[in-house]
């Protein structure tokens, strides 16, 4: 796996792509995952929200655990239909807000790293 770009390299991102390429990035994701047949795209574009916005990667931390912390499929997926879809629109265009300014960016970026939990209750 390749090193993280560098803090000027992810800031010039952010200023000149970034802000803008969420927005869409962001909404196009939450469409598919409505779609349902979409959703499997649309999940791996939520996954990748931090890296469209600041080119920041995501770390893969392994670590050894009991097998006890990841919910259940059938909850997830009753998660996703009676409350996933629509919190996650609300969490998504807050966290878009947030990014658009520089004392919301720290913020908008941790509500990015878990949208993953709150479309799906996937944890990383």
């Amino acid at each position: 796996m390749s090193e993280q770009r560098s803090l000027l390299i992810r800031a010039v991102w952010f200023l000149l792509v970034g802000w803008w390429v969420t927005g869409i990035w962001l909404s196009v994701a939450w469409f598919l995952n409505v779609t349902i047949i979409g959703l499997p795209f649309g999940i791996k574009m939520i996954n990748r929200v931090p890296l469209v916005l600041t080119l920041k990667r995501r770390d893969r931390l392994v670590t050894e655990s009991d097998g006890g912390s990841q919910h259940s499929l059938l909850v997830r997926a009753v998660w996703f239909v009676f409350v996933g879809w629509w919190a996650s629109g609300v969490w998504t265009g807050v966290a878009y807000a947030l990014s658009l300014t520089i004392v919301g960016l720290p913020l908008a970026i941790w509500m990015y790293n878990r949208l993953p939990f709150v479309v799906s209750l996937y944890q990383y």
